[in-house]
């Protein structure tokens, strides 16, 4: 089901034109979870590519993913982030479809971004704990947010100010806050934060959302 592909991670379900979900990583960068959450996703019905934020470098600790985050260079980012979006579209997608993106922490940052630089492109976003603030008046994305309770890197201040500033541009917005979570909860392979029952929840979130904004098109 999943295979490598240069620089990025494809999983692509078995049968028919079905709708694509850009999976942004976490800093951490494209390791075994990310990938595995592609084939899950593919399993849910969905063409999911991970692109490889760091070309082939992971962090498996917090130092090393403050290293290599420093080190990225935002505008190069952006662009190859464009530039898998586009992939997903033109080479799965019916002519004239969005996509879907699924980001985490980092990756949630980068999700709304492009929600923001490629409205016509996507029309649904999930953010797992993370985000940013921006104009969001041109985005044409409906947005679901899962977020840690216990989080220091993004607290309820910001997770108010994200959704009060998606909300005020007139976009679908829901925003969940899981009790006694910590940043990074979704995540099976992070022992220090993971919470199965909160995952499991935000996953069956995540796939009615998805469905609901995707399979319509």
């Amino acid at each position: 089901m999943g295979r490598a592909k240069a620089d990025a991670y494809l999983s692509v379900p078995e049968g028919g034109d079905v709708p694509g979900v850009l999976v942004i990583p976490a800093w951490w960068g494209l390791n075994d979870f990310f990938r595995s959450l592609c084939d899950r996703l593919a399993r849910s019905g969905f063409v999911a590519l991970a692109p490889d934020i760091y070309h082939g470098k992971l962090a498996r600790t917090i130092p090393e993913a403050k290293r290599l985050r420093s080190a990225l260079k935002g505008p190069k980012l952006g662009k190859e982030l464009v530039g898998a979006a586009e992939y997903l579209r033109n080479t799965f997608a019916e002519t004239g479809d969005r996509i879907g993106v699924v980001g985490f922490s980092l990756g949630a940052y980068w999700g709304m971004w492009l929600a923001m630089a490629k409205p016509k492109e996507v029309a649904a976003v999930v953010a797992f704990y993370g985000g940013r603030k921006g104009d969001f008046r041109k985005s044409q994305a409906a947005f679901l947010g899962h977020f840690a309770e216990e989080d220091e890197w993004m607290p309820a201040r910001s997770v108010r100010e994200v959704e009060k500033q998606i909300r005020s541009a007139k976009r679908e917005v829901e925003f969940h806050v899981y009790p006694g979570t910590r940043h990074w909860f979704f995540e099976e392979n992070r022992e220090d934060a993971y919470d199965a029952k909160a995952a499991k929840l935000a996953w069956k979130r995540t796939e009615q959302f998805l469905h609901a904004h995707l399979d319509s098109q």
